[in-house]
């Protein structure tokens, strides 16, 4: 009986070697390395082969067909695509568990098969008669819509030829296998491998392919770092547990921009589309503010949202005060308290500070520093801010208000949603005459913008 031949194969980054490693040379993860069994034989069935007929050509002799790109009958699904499913595409949905990466799917799948669109969705998690219970709960009926309930990627392939689909769903990559590759379910080979495969159909076949992809405990895409390379566009289905709002966010596009975000609301009957996510997020704020509060709008790609920050400062007890943030960056609040010691001058040496997005949004970019500033220091010093004024504005290190991009969307969402003020940097020559339901207020320093804002 012949020896059997193993390698040591990184589940981070995909890395092989001959002998088990702590540390993975390559993406520096520890205790990675997993021990699969492989064949040193040249396996050839499951090669991407494509037609030997195609020759090269002149890109102006190139023809687009019109329907190449198709609605997936969901605006803000489509809006994150840049327009919709490219046929031949591969399309890599990830997120947490229970998100609702099936659900968007299954609905998907609903609102393409209207028009007669053969779609093959595969479960390798979930029964035909589960996945039947959850399409009654959301209202899917359609009689060009399959569902095919297997883990053998062979046998999946079988189905795509007699059923021709134009639309495939894989739920999900990792827990499919191909029985060419020897290690188990999961693993980097057989991730790598199923994932080969599909692009050769998607291609191929011209298939449109959506895969789901499980995610890490880091919050990482689970497989190798290749797989994101190999699809078309990557999707990062995201929102807190505890509230009820979905964030559909594009993380690489090759038909589209990776600036859009689709803001969704996860109800009984499903996922409900939201036209309006900054009136959602401001549903219960009230006119009585507190110290602490204020509103900033903010840029979930290029659409702007209006979220409330809210601040809480006290005095310690111990020697070395308590800094917590909930939904901006540590280190960046700590930046933001120390240009506040030290060009306002106020003592936060003793004092723990707790900063809070309220909605559970994460907000990543520097437009949000000002409003951030300023509910600490309203907090403080137990004054308020009117609660029809919006704050805008990037922080320096010496207190100055540095410009934002895309200022004019963020006024006219403001106004839009009847706030009468809003604070912007002076860097961003604004017209103020185009803004006649809102009262623009320009400023250069943190200091001037505190002396504006705050209510005597």
């Amino acid at each position: 009986m012949p020896k059997l031949k193993t390698k040591w194969v990184c589940q981070n980054c995909g890395y092989e070697t001959p002998k088990y490693l702590g540390k993975c040379p390559d993406c520096g993860q520890w205790s990675s390395f997993v021990e699969e069994v492989f064949d040193s034989a040249p396996n050839l069935s499951n090669k991407r082969v494509f037609t030997d007929d195609t020759k090269p050509c002149l890109i102006n002799e190139i023809e687009i067909d019109n329907r190449i790109r198709f609605s997936t009958g969901i605006e803000e699904f489509d809006r994150v695509l840049g327009g919709g499913l490219v046929q031949g595409s591969i399309v890599l949905i990830a997120g947490d568990p229970g998100i609702g990466k099936s659900t968007i799917l299954l609905q998907t799948g609903k609102y393409i098969c209207k028009n007669d669109t053969k779609a093959l969705y595969v479960s390798a998690e979930e029964s035909a008669s589960q996945i039947k219970l959850r399409a009654k709960r959301l209202g899917v009926e359609s009689n060009s819509l399959y569902i095919y309930s297997q883990t053998n990627f062979e046998a999946i392939k079988k189905q795509i030829e007699e059923i021709k689909p134009q639309v495939l769903i894989i739920d999900s990559i990792q827990a499919v296998y191909s029985e060419a590759v020897t290690s188990s379910p999961g693993s980097v080979s057989q991730i790598r491998e199923c994932t080969n495969i599909l692009l050769d159909i998607a291609k191929n076949k011209n298939i449109t392919v959506v895969v789901v992809g499980h995610v890490t405990k880091e919050g990482n895409i689970a497989g190798p770092k290749v797989l994101e390379h190999m699809v078309d566009t990557v999707i990062y289905f995201e929102g807190d547990r505890y509230k009820s709002y979905r964030l559909l966010r594009c993380m690489k596009n090759r038909f589209g921009t990776t600036n859009e975000v689709g803001v969704f609301n996860m109800c009984d009957d499903g996922l409900h589309e939201i036209s309006n996510p900054s009136e959602m997020f401001l549903n219960e704020r009230t006119q009585a503010v507190a110290p602490g509060s204020v509103v900033i709008a903010t840029n979930e790609g290029t659409r702007p949202l209006l979220i409330e920050i809210q601040s809480l400062v006290g005095t310690t007890s111990y020697p070395s005060p308590r800094r917590v943030s909930n939904g901006i960056d540590y280190n960046r609040l700590l930046q933001i308290l120390a240009v506040l010691e030290k060009r306002v001058g106020l003592n936060l040496s003793k004092q723990d500070v707790y900063v809070n997005v309220i909605g559970g949004i994460e907000i990543d970019e520097p437009a949000a520093d000002l409003g951030v500033a300023l509910a600490v220091a309203t907090c403080a010093r137990d004054v308020t801010v009117s609660a029809d004024t919006v704050i805008v504005g990037e922080l320096g290190l010496s207190g100055e208000i540095r410009a934002v991009n895309n200022l004019e969307k963020r006024i006219k969402e403001a106004e839009k949603l009847g706030f009468k003020k809003i604070v912007v940097p002076s860097a961003n020559k604004v017209k103020k005459e185009d803004y006649t339901n809102i009262e623009i207020i320009s400023v250069s320093r943190l200091i001037d913008a505190i002396t504006a804002c705050v209510n005597k």
